[in-house]
């Protein structure tokens, strides 16, 4: 007998990067589910914009997920304004496009500093709440490019390998805690993130919407691969077992190859301006802010 999907009536749940974007809509979605939900985002204002718009008790806080202090705070002011966390989704991400050998160093740190160190530091933060007390739900929105390395992003691939293997880790080292871990992995999703881009031969892109659809069935029913849509399960098993040459030629058909470098640069040029700021060329220590997967 199938296991009845778990109520989300009352759940903590907090979101990076949530005042846009895959985040926003998730949120709202949440909201809907009766949970209690915590918006983290650099941008503030934004984030409490957010929270006002949805309603249900949203609150906004200010986060900078690549900054160890202001991860624990909008963790702890969390817990303190709504109790004690049940879920946290790591959305928060940025992606920028470009000829990898040409690509400036600040940018390629700005990308794991958000991407990938973001993500490491909520999952620890959390994760140790959630061991001590025996439950939680680990949610780390990673993308198909974590699975497959696509030309003219170079660097986000590499960050988002590095999230789906952080995540499978994770669920190891969780293993009969009670605490569950989730990878989300979508296509390309029709947000700012994805300006300018057009989309695979045969599949197509899809909503913010779709992607908060499928987190919130994983927290119902909790399951690992989060697939958006679910049918990129079957497509992700099938090329696994092809020779790389088959593999790659694979994806040459379905002009996978083409999707992030035959893009419109004046479309993104606002997102561009927005991931970021804050940034010169050469700069070393340059101030990171948070960004979401838009």
């Amino acid at each position: 007998m199938a296991k009845q999907p778990r109520s989300l009536v009352g759940q903590v749940i907090a979101i990076t990067g949530g005042a846009r974007g895959i985040g926003r809509a998730t949120a709202t979605t949440l909201v809907r589910e009766g949970a209690k939900v915590s918006i983290g985002d650099v941008d503030h204002s934004a984030a409490e914009q957010t929270a006002v718009e949805i309603g249900g008790g949203a609150i906004g806080l200010p986060l900078d997920v690549t900054d160890k202090a202001s991860f624990e705070a909008f963790i702890d002011a969390t817990e303190a304004k709504l109790g004690p966390i049940d879920v946290l989704i790591n959305n928060a991400g940025i992606m920028l496009l470009g000829d990898f050998f040409d690509e400036d160093l600040v940018l390629s740190r700005r990308q794991i500093e958000i991407n990938l160190w973001g993500v490491l530091l909520g999952s620890q933060i959390a994760g140790r709440r959630f061991r001590r007390r025996g439950s939680g739900h680990l949610v780390n929105v990673a993308s198909m490019a974590g699975k497959s390395g696509f030309p003219g992003a170079a660097t986000y691939c590499a960050t988002k390998h590095a999230v789906v293997g952080l995540s499978e880790s994770i669920r190891g080292e969780l293993r009969g805690t009670g605490v569950e871990v989730s990878c989300v992995m979508p296509v390309i999703v029709n947000t700012e993130l994805a300006a300018g881009l057009g989309s695979a031969r045969f599949v197509k892109n899809v909503d913010a919407q779709d992607v908060a659809n499928e987190i919130v069935d994983a927290l119902k029913s909790p399951r690992f691969d989060v697939y958006v849509p679910r049918s990129n399960n079957a497509l992700v098993r099938m090329t696994a077992l092809m020779p790389r040459s088959a593999a790659e030629a694979t994806n040459r058909f379905f002009k996978a190859d083409k999707v992030l470098v035959d893009v419109d640069d004046k479309a993104r040029l606002a997102y561009q301006q927005r991931a970021t700021t804050g940034l010169s060329s050469g700069d070393q220590t340059p101030k990171i802010g948070s960004g979401d997967n838009d």
